[in-house]
């Protein structure tokens, strides 16, 4: 074998081993990525039952009901499609009607309300999470910085 082999052949090998262990990597979190929607995307792209997902947008004025302990029921909206939302649990002091908010959770099953089992709320009057704030801008609603 000559130098340029013997070169290429290494530089071959550890190509090999980084896309083997990138594979593996992907494979082993695969179960843990989540992905964000809007109330849009969700109705376009038809989410699967199961399928973990992070629904973001605002809580839509007069939706919020509270049922027994700490059942509450309330919908996300970009203002061009609504996703009916269960949770169960503490809701953060910050959330309110109006305001955005990212809940992670599943849809059960087809036409079912989306069950989040995580309520993430803003932290303050001009914060707006980042997917939250770029799938408004897209839509054209929400005209902050």
């Amino acid at each position: 074998m000559t130098r340029k082999q013997k070169r290429l052949a290494i530089i071959g090998g550890g190509v090999s081993v980084i896309a083997a262990a990138v594979l593996l990597v992907l494979f082993a979190l695969q179960e843990q990525i989540v992905y964000f929607h809007s109330p849009s995307d969700v109705v376009e792209k038809q989410v699967g039952s199961g399928t973990r997902i992070r629904l973001g947008g605002l809580v839509e004025d007069g939706s919020v009901v509270r049922g027994q302990g700490s059942e509450v029921a309330f919908a996300v909206t970009d203002t061009a499609n609504t996703v009916s939302v269960r949770y169960e649990g503490i809701l953060p002091d910050l959330f309110r009607e109006g305001q955005g908010v990212v809940v992670e959770g599943a849809f059960p099953q087809a036409g079912a309300p989306f069950v989040a089992d995580t309520v993430l709320a803003k932290h303050d009057e001009t914060y707006m999470p980042r997917e939250v704030a770029d799938s408004l801008k897209d839509k054209g609603v929400w005209q902050g910085e």
